[in-house]
């Protein structure tokens, strides 16, 4: 892709040793581009700006405001170098030129190098007409770049489905032709080829068919359909029909094909439409061609970021890159968001409100949206660490933390009419159960069903406990309740002096509110977000294994409670059968001999009179 460059200066300067305010004034307010090298005189950046003063003398004024990468790389600079040209566009060229060219190591590059593959259409009499990944300029058609060698292929089956051509390499010049140089191949024999190498089929004739493959490669595909509709109404004229079937099947082909195509509006032709999406670490562009109401290229790349840039400064790199890549000379651009750069008579940029263009911009917005998270999903597996962060500072920017969520405890309670009250606490590490830190409590202080004042208990009994043992306090603790069961758990910690350093949530089980101290209004999350999902899986932990130790402990008191009204067994001898058989279900399950290890023969006998009779009863 061409630039202009008018006549420039370029200044060095060492910023070591200069006052930036007055080599600033030396700066015009031009638009160009500025390069940024380092105490080894080795470049380090490239900038484009619309104003260079005031682009450069940014990185100076306010460092503070800068982010913790441009602050390293200001720090590195040594030497600057910048060259004026004529128009923002140009800048916006050369810019790119000279990133492909240097490789800065503070500038972002697309990741994807690949060499994409071209359909030709050779310059050489009766062309021929199929693909290569070189690109050479001599006079030769080019079609492409295919961002998918598979779509390749369709459209060039599709020719060669439709038109008879060559695919020898002989020089079928006339003199060549005349002079009987050649014989008719298999090609001929099987109808793949019409024999212009004998002179069967003239160049008109081969012309013609290589005038239909240059529309359907431009994607006029309506142009081709019609010239086919024409030619079978002629041949049915002439009562050739024979010869119009032969038409037909060609044009049902191609109305397959073109079925298979998204189809926009025919008004819409030689369009570029871009749009991105990024996280932290990396941005994802997608690129749409669109030829004649037909998208005929499709491609999304990926950036790694370098200097948290924004969107708008990623996607006015990317789309110049993008379109010397695929051999774009489109003048509209159809982008997402404005960008900070001027428009001309070569290029002008639409940012669609409405109608076709919209449509279009949706659709790419789906593609990047649907590459950005098979690309994510594919780092996380290789690197499953990636996820867990993900998920923490997502968590950390839903919840309104100040710190990551690496450590979150929840609390449940489990009663029966406030008969045998238990609380359980689970503990999530990255993200993660920690089975081994989940913690249950025997409630010692509450009769009676006081669910406040058992969740007051554990709490305090959980945290008074961390901090004589000066063990670490979780970052985040969830209380499964509404807000009363939150008042009574802030109590607690209030008691011990932490409320302030740990955030603490209630979730109420019917919305799924999560509750905040002081604040009325519950929080909502998206049902589908994998915040909530965390959230609502420590909860259904918590409640498992509450409800497990409870009908553990009310399974066990009320076993011991009817085993010591059977004569001849009791107390100590009801704890040696539990220390032994561990649950009721081993006791019932044993054998004689068994149970002869803590049992004499008449306890013995007792025991299986008493189980009988309840399973009896019951």
């Amino acid at each position: 892709m061409a630039y202009r460059l008018c006549s420039f200066f370029t200044f060095n300067f060492k910023v070591l040793t200069f006052d930036y305010r007055e080599e600033l004034k030396k700066i015009p307010h031009r638009p160009g581009v500025y390069q940024y090298f380092d105490k080894h005189d080795e470049l380090i950046y490239i900038g484009k700006a619309k104003d260079l003063r005031n682009r450069v003398g940014s990185y100076f004024v306010n460092e503070n405001q800068l982010n913790g990468k441009t602050r390293v790389l200001v720090r590195k600079i040594n030497r600057i170098s910048f060259t004026i040209v004529d128009t923002e566009i140009d800048a916006w060229l050369l810019e790119n030129s000279l990133i492909k060219k240097h490789k800065p190591k503070y500038n972002v590059m697309l990741k994807d190098d690949k060499t994409y593959p071209w359909i030709v259409i050779k310059n050489e009499p009766f062309p021929r007409v199929f693909w290569t990944r070189q690109y050479i300029k001599d006079g030769s058609r080019y079609y492409g770049p295919y961002p998918s060698v598979s779509m390749m292929h369709i459209v060039l089956d599709l020719i060669r489905e439709l038109f008879p051509l060559r695919t020898c390499n002989l020089a079928l010049t006339q003199e060549n032709i005349r002079k009987g140089k050649f014989k008719i191949c298999l090609e001929y024999q099987i109808g793949n080829c019409k024999g212009p190498c004998e002179g069967y089929q003239s160049e008109e004739d081969y012309d013609q068919n290589l005038s239909d493959i240059k529309d359907i490669l431009n994607g006029k595909i309506s142009v081709v359909t019609n010239r086919l509709k024409e030619g079978i109404a002629a041949a049915a004229a002439s009562l050739d029909f024979e010869r119009a079937q032969l038409i037909k099947a060609k044009l049902d082909k191609l109305d397959n094909y073109q079925s298979k195509s998204t189809v926009v509006n025919s008004s819409i032709t030689n369009v570029d439409v871009f749009s991105i999406a990024s996280d932290e670490g990396y941005a994802f562009v997608n690129y749409l061609k669109v030829m004649n109401g037909v998208i005929i290229q499709t491609q999304t790349l990926e950036m790694k970021r370098r200097l948290d840039e924004s969107e708008q400064e990623l996607l006015s790199l990317a789309i110049p890159e993008i379109r010397e890549r695929f051999k774009s000379l489109s003048r509209e651009i159809i982008v997402p968001f404005e960008l900070d750069i001027e428009e001309n008579e070569r290029i002008r940029f639409t940012i669609p409100k409405l109608g076709e263009k919209k449509k279009l911009l949706e659709l790419s917005q789906k593609n990047v949206a649907f590459f950005r998270k098979e690309r994510l999903l594919q780092y996380e597996k290789l690197n499953p660490d990636i996820r867990t962060e993900r998920i923490l500072k997502q968590m950390q920017k839903d919840l309104r933390m100040n710190v990551l969520p690496q450590h979150i405890e929840c609390f449940d309670n489990s009663n029966i009419q406030g008969n045998y009250p238990v609380s359980a606490i689970v503990v999530f590490k990255d993200a993660k159960p920690s089975k081994k830190d989940y913690r249950h409590f025997n409630v010692k202080t509450v009769e009676g069903p006081n669910d406040f004042a058992t969740m007051e208990e554990a709490v305090f009994r959980r945290y008074r406990r961390l901090l004589d043992e000066d063990q670490p306090l979780p970052q985040l603790i969830i209380i499964d309740g509404g807000k009363g069961q939150l008042g009574a758990a802030l109590k607690s910690l209030r008691l011990l002096g932490i409320e302030r350093k740990v955030t603490v949530i209630g979730i109420a089980k019917r919305l799924e509110e999560l509750f905040y101290p002081g604040d009325q209004y519950p929080l909502y999350l998206d049902k589908k977000s994998e915040t909530l999902k965390i959230i609502q899986h420590l909860r259904d932990e918590a409640h498992r294994f509450g409800i497990t130790f409870h009908r553990n402990q009310r399974s066990r008191k009320t076993f011991v409670s009817e085993l010591e009204n059977i004569p001849g067994i009791g107390k100590t001898t009801v704890e040696k059968v539990l220390t032994e058989f561990k649950s009721v279900k081993r006791v019932k399950e044993a054998s004689d001999e068994d149970l002869k290890k803590v049992l004499n023969l008449k306890q013995i006998k007792a025991l299986r009179v008493y189980f009988s009779e309840t399973s009896l009863s019951s």
